[in-house]
């Protein structure tokens, strides 16, 4: 993989390292294979549901047509047999800690966007101690450490502290942060940060560049790249996705198709997870275009048919869904989700030990989720499907 030279930003496809994803990604007909999905060939989505799989991106793009949904049924039986082939009848669940709502970047449709009038805070080593030993006593062996893009907070050693202190209670932390280079993720993956979240919000340019405004964020091919950036310093698990809301969502599902298909092809000694969460309720009150909108049966085919497509590919399903989504969706094909979680730096704090609700406001959250069940109610509805609830799926290895 290519590794990128110090503070080598490009915005534009044209700029992207020769043989990266964004370079490739200007010889996808993304548009072209929205259009097409939307009109597919009744019989040739009937050949390929009866064959239980998708070979190319095309044959993608047939399964998340309208003609398609006629054949949901029969997706979501293929997708289940697939996902317990690959995966068994387990799901991973895990647990977002947000350090900072500090951000410099205006980004339209999110909480932390800086222009949004919300309380700033970036939470200190002794309560992000504090945190990660309550979310330990629910149950959480698996830990998302998630803040705004800030250079304060990655420059002075912080998140590898907090990344250290929480491997004392956690035996997976992952990281969603702002993007960086290879070299500044080194050091994380040397405390010990086992996987990279990087969502790329939109990846249709013309959007992007009307929603992120100012900061770091505009970057939008070198944020692309981010994954690749993370798997050549050492991460073992790497997850990407869209914002479902912000664009056309059959043109972000092909797009987030074909980076996961390139990262598994590409990136192959990490484990490959996508999310495609849809837009919450967050301050500064972004309203959507109703005509991007991805309903909940139109989101249970994506998922049935990224399973069908690929096989081996982890799916995230967030608290961002509600419960009844979440319920259908957990035996189809999700191989991870989150469960009573908090969006807002040290929110555990105010979280009922016993009930696992909040018991005041949380001005300062990233969104408001829409599943606020507990994590032991999480676990029991994946046990009444007949699968495991997986708090930890590994030890570190001792080496000597």
């Amino acid at each position: 993989m290519p590794v990128l030279s110090k503070a080598r930003k490009y915005h534009q496809l044209s700029d992207a390292p020769a043989g990266s994803f964004a370079e490739k990604m200007r010889q996808l007909p993304l548009s072209e294979l929205a259009y097409r999905s939307r009109r597919a060939d009744r019989e040739h989505v009937a050949r390929l549901v009866q064959s239980g799989r998708a070979r190319t991106l095309e044959d993608f793009a047939a399964l998340i047509s309208p003609a398609a949904g006629e054949w949901l049924d029969t997706m979501a039986g293929h997708s289940q047999r697939l996902t317990q082939r690959h995966f068994g009848k387990a799901i991973r669940l895990f647990a977002p800690l947000y350090l900072s709502n500090e951000c410099v970047n205006i980004c339209t449709y999110c909480g932390f966007s800086r222009h949004n009038d919300i309380p700033r805070v970036t939470i200190p080593i002794d309560e992000v101690r504090a945190q990660v030993s309550k979310l330990a006593g629910q149950g959480f062996r698996s830990l998302l450490l998630v803040a705004g893009e800030h250079p304060k907070y990655v420059s002075n050693g912080y998140v590898a502290e907090c990344i250290r202190e929480s491997l004392k209670l956690m035996p997976a932390v992952s990281i969603e942060l702002g993007p960086m280079e290879t070299e500044d993720y080194a050091p994380l993956v040397q405390a010990g940060g086992e996987a990279l979240i990087v969502y790329q919000e939109t990846y249709h340019q013309p959007t992007y560049e009307s929603l992120h405004t100012a900061g770091p964020k505009k970057y939008y091919a070198w944020r692309m790249d981010t994954p690749e950036r993370g798997y050549a310093a050492g991460f073992r698990r790497l997850g990407i996705g869209a914002l479902i809301g912000l664009y056309d969502w059959r043109y972000e599902a092909m797009a987030v198709a074909a980076h996961a298909q390139y990262l598994l092809r590409h990136c192959w000694k990490a484990q490959i997870s996508v999310s495609l969460p849809r837009i919450r309720p967050a301050a500064g009150g972004f309203q959507t275009d109703p005509s991007f909108a991805l309903g909940d049966r139109e989101l249970v085919q994506l998922v049935c048919a990224l399973r069908m497509f690929l096989p081996q590919l982890g799916i995230t399903l967030s608290t961002r869904e509600p419960a009844k989504i979440r319920d259908g969706l957990a035996p189809l094909g999700v191989t991870l989700m989150s469960a009573g979680s908090s969006t807002e730096p040290g929110g555990y704090d105010s979280f009922d030990e016993s009930t696992w609700q909040p018991t005041e406001d949380q001005p300062g959250e990233q969104f408001h989720i829409a599943d606020e069940r507990s994590p032991s109610e999480i676990a029991s509805m994946i046990r009444r499907h007949g699968y495991e609830a997986i708090w930890k799926d590994f030890d570190r290895a001792l080496v000597t």
